[in-house]
């Protein structure tokens, strides 16, 4: 089977191609992302939930190239923002007009939350996948997160998106300052692509 991983993220794709390396060819399964496609226009994210803005991707990349493909939806809940920026996480500077981006973004989560108590900071990355049929139908969808809180100041120099501000206690590192395979070992993203191979398996695809 041929798979597609589509998105349009950079961060992601390289992390989807990092995490499934070792697995090119596996099990009959050959993957490749949107890159191998240049020009292809971003589906628009209407969902609002991770499940719905992945499915809704998954099912319109899919009937695009007629293959299979796998969407990822993610993103950070803030408690003390009652769950915000979630589904909006990318696009949470835009859409407040303080600008565009990650650093954009990363700033202006750090001004929302500049009276907040470091106790209060907690906070968790989310990601849904969604696999779908050349013919737009979805198969499976698996949902993963990992908890922190928010700092209040950047550390790290990996990842991408908010991964310079989430601090895991335990490991006393943002997610930022952890290795490629450190972070997928305990990431949203990496949790949640591990569980869908296996469903995959289980379901024999």
């Amino acid at each position: 089977m041929n798979l597609l991983v589509a998105t349009l993220n950079p961060g992601k794709a390289r992390e989807f191609r990092e995490m499934l390396g070792g697995h090119a060819g596996g099990g009959g399964v050959t993957f490749s992302d949107l890159s191998a496609h240049p020009g292809t226009v971003a589906v628009a994210e209407t969902g609002h939930t991770f499940r719905a803005n992945a499915c809704l991707k998954a099912t319109a990349y899919a009937r695009m190239f007629n293959t299979h493909a796998v969407a990822d939806d993610s993103g950070l809940e803030v408690d003390a923002l009652e769950g915000s920026p979630g589904v909006y996480s990318a696009r949470w500077a835009e859409m407040n007009g303080q600008g565009h981006g990650d650093a954009d973004n990363n700033a202006l989560l750090l001004r929302q939350l500049a009276d907040v108590p470091d106790e209060r900071r907690m906070a968790r990355f989310v990601c849904v996948l969604a696999l779908a049929d050349p013919s737009g139908k979805i198969l499976l969808t698996t949902r993963d997160t990992v908890e922190g809180r928010v700092i209040r100041a950047a550390r790290g120099q990996n990842g991408f998106g908010y991964d310079p501000l989430f601090l895991i206690d335990e490991l006393g590192k943002s997610t930022a300052e952890l290795s490629p395979d450190e972070k997928h070992a305990i990431s949203h993203r990496g949790k949640a692509l591990r569980r869908l191979r296996e469903l995959m398996s289980d379901a024999g695809l």
